[in-house]
């Protein structure tokens, strides 16, 4: 029989005890499918006390993390810690000089060092892998990297944060505000205490760095993610969005185009009849498009034990079995430092809505503005007439660059009759397929 693969796991909670759980259950299974047993040696937590609910009498316990990836009898280690600078660093690049793989499920930590710990894994020869990071359960990662390997991949969009979709989801069932939808996924545990990470769109911009990397060879570069999250859509936009065909998502893209890679997270108006309109919940999907496969949907669980803990154990699989792949399907040393392609260089069509006064001569300053910086109007919705109270109308633009939109938009809000901030979306058109 094979040396049992050994690892040391650093972080014991949710996923932590997930991971711990599963590799029990499923240790015959494991062994089967890798040809040796993975087992676990040593564990670290900040609290030893602890009822977590499984036993660890039988691992050696580590107060400190980095004492374990540098010390225990371990060929990997799994860091579970989260966060991005820190202990969850301190762990992956100790076990890497230590010449021990890494597997981690911090998507945050990967989209600001990466590229450097990629660098580093190379350097020693060791995997970093990652596959837990980026959407839970769905295998993004290994669909990218080596099922579309073949493929030259011209853009990649998804679903990346299940809260943000749970929010969305219910605010159209129900027509409730978002502040009372957000407080419902509190209660629920889909949502932080603090839920700034998610709805205002972080966590979809680490994982959305972290494709663009894979799917374009590049070094992985946060700063140039356009990133607005969904505090500002209300039931009103969203009502409006389904009489016009169309459903809100917040949405991670990132594609080549020719002032370079464009990376942006933000709401979206996507046509009902694209597959990617009809993910609720708290799931996630990820549409990759090749040249040669075409279009894929990748769609399932984006978070929970469950889920990651699968995504952790297929990084094991691999690992155990001697599999290497280079961490960003090209060696760390070959990723390129491509350009950003700036935001305001964007072209694409827009849903706007404005709150204005219902009077003479509205209508005809809001068109003069958009005129005045070549934005083209494509339809125009009102319901009713309500003179001198202030009313809602939505308008949907042929394509516009983003910096005459930006522009338009700020001299419509000047106006006198204009009563709030007009709300913008953009509008993603995509084919039946899933892209466009």
């Amino acid at each position: 029989m094979n040396d049992p693969l050994k690892i040391a796991l650093a972080g014991l909670g949710t996923v932590g005890v997930g991971t711990l759980k599963l590799l029990t259950r499923h240790a015959a299974l494991l062994e089967r499918r890798c040809g040796r047993p993975i087992v676990v040696a040593a564990v670290s937590a900040r609290h030893r006390d602890r009822d977590r609910g499984v036993p660890l009498q039988d691992y050696a316990w580590y107060d400190d993390p980095v004492a374990m990836a540098a010390d225990a009898d371990a060929e990997v280690v799994v860091e579970l810690i989260g966060g991005a600078d820190g202990v969850a660093k301190d762990v992956s690049e100790a076990a890497i000089a230590a010449g021990r793989h890494v597997v981690t499920a911090n998507k945050a930590l990967l989209a600001h060092h990466g590229t450097a710990l990629a660098r580093a894994a190379e350097e020693a020869g060791v995997t970093l892998a990652y596959e837990a990071a980026v959407a839970g359960g769905i295998p993004i990662v290994k669909a990218l990297r080596e099922g579309l390997a073949a493929n030259g991949v011209e853009r990649v969009f998804g679903i990346l944060n299940g809260t943000c979709n749970y929010i969305l989801t219910n605010m159209r069932e129900s027509g409730r505000q978002f502040d009372d939808v957000l407080a419902e996924a509190q209660e629920l545990g889909y949502a932080e205490v603090d839920p700034g990470f998610d709805v205002d769109g972080v966590d979809a911009a680490h994982k959305l760095a972290i494709l663009a990397s894979l799917a374009f060879g590049c070094e992985i570069n946060l700063g140039a993610v356009h990133t607005e999250g969904i505090r500002r859509v209300s039931p009103l936009d969203i009502r409006f969005a389904e009489e016009l065909g169309f459903r809100i998502k917040l949405l991670g893209i990132a594609a080549r185009t020719g002032a370079g890679v464009e990376q942006r997270v933000h709401p979206c108006l996507v046509p009902l009849e694209a597959p990617i309109a009809h993910i609720e919940g708290v799931f996630n999907a990820v549409v990759a498009e090749g040249d040669g496969a075409d279009t894929i949907m990748l769609e399932g669980r984006g978070a929970g034990a469950g889920p990651t803990a699968s995504a952790v154990g297929a990084d094991l699989v691999d690992i155990a079995r001697r599999r290497a792949t280079p961490t960003f399907a090209v060696p760390a040393a070959e990723l390129e430092a491509v350009a950003a392609a700036p935001m305001e260089r964007h072209r694409g069509a827009y849903y706007i809505r404005f709150m204005v006064l219902d009077r003479p001569g509205v209508f005809a300053d809001v068109a003069a503005a958009l005129r005045d910086h070549d934005v083209s109007m494509e339809g125009v919705l009102q319901r009713g007439r309500a003179p001198g109270a202030v009313v809602p109308v939505v308008m949907t633009t042929h394509d516009a660059e983003e910096a005459g939109m930006m522009r338009a938009l700020a001299q419509i809000e000047a106006l006198d009759a204009v009563a709030e901030p007009p709300c913008m979306i953009r509008i993603e058109t995509f084919s039946t397929g899933g892209a466009g």
